[in-house]
């Protein structure tokens, strides 16, 4: 009898383990298939972004292009001065006359690598396994008052984070992590609502809500032409 128990537990664990497995990947299916598909995220090179970013009491205007693990850069003009953010795949550069800088400096190592996974357009979630990621369903969560289920990821380079995608609409609509900013750590949210449709078929968050203040996008391109260039110093 003990040994028809210990047989039958092993079954439900193992059975209880596949219904976890296939939930995880039925939730990230629907997630690609809500940003257009798998066959479109594997075709996504480049993305343009143009809006602004409401913060302080200003609206600052705002273009970031990025490319598929190539590079980043964000342009903002501020206060009647131009400042920019970029990186590529071994560096990256701030130039902030608004802060007083006078000249580009260089990111320091910690702040570069925490910032490297910008250069995945296609998202952490598509082909995570092929990218050395380990998800996890947690479960369900609350966000905005709407279902949402909650993926626990650890990175490749062991960092850990949590997505949040909507039960109904399988959209990403926040994400939570620990960062290290000047010497404290801290939790780290951001949220993404007003999805539309761009003229290519992808569906794109308009408005992202981050610590330094709400980002509202008026248009955003994909698979532009884009020359590295414009991500090196």
């Amino acid at each position: 009898m003990k040994r028809i128990a210990t047989l039958l537990l092993a079954t439900c664990t193992m059975a209880f383990g596949a219904i976890q497995a296939q939930t995880l990947d039925e939730v990230i299916n629907n997630h690609i298939t809500a940003q257009g598909g798998k066959d479109k995220l594997a075709a996504l090179k480049s993305v343009k972004f143009t809006g602004s970013m409401s913060t302080q009491g200003m609206d600052i205007p705002m273009t970031i292009v990025r490319a598929h693990q190539m590079g980043m850069r964000m342009d903002m003009e501020i206060m009647g001065s131009s400042n920019y953010q970029l990186m590529n795949t071994t560096e990256g550069w701030s130039f902030m006359p608004v802060m007083g800088m006078t000249e580009p400096k260089k990111m320091e190592d910690e702040q570069f690598k925490g910032s490297l996974s910008q250069l995945d357009i296609q998202g952490a979630l598509f082909n995570y396994q092929e990218k050395g990621h380990k998800l996890e369903l947690i479960g369900k969560d609350k966000v905005d008052g709407a279902e949402a289920y909650k993926l626990k990821m650890v990175s490749k380079d062991g960092k850990e984070s949590n997505y949040f995608i909507d039960a109904k609409t399988y959209h990403l609509v926040k994400t939570s992590s620990k960062a290290n900013v000047q010497g404290q750590e801290m939790d780290v949210e951001t949220s993404f609502a007003d999805f539309k449709q761009n003229a290519d078929g992808y569906w794109f968050p308009y408005t992202i809500n981050t610590m330094q203040g709400a980002i509202t996008f008026e248009k955003i391109e994909t698979n532009v032409p884009v020359d590295e260039k414009l991500f090196k110093n």
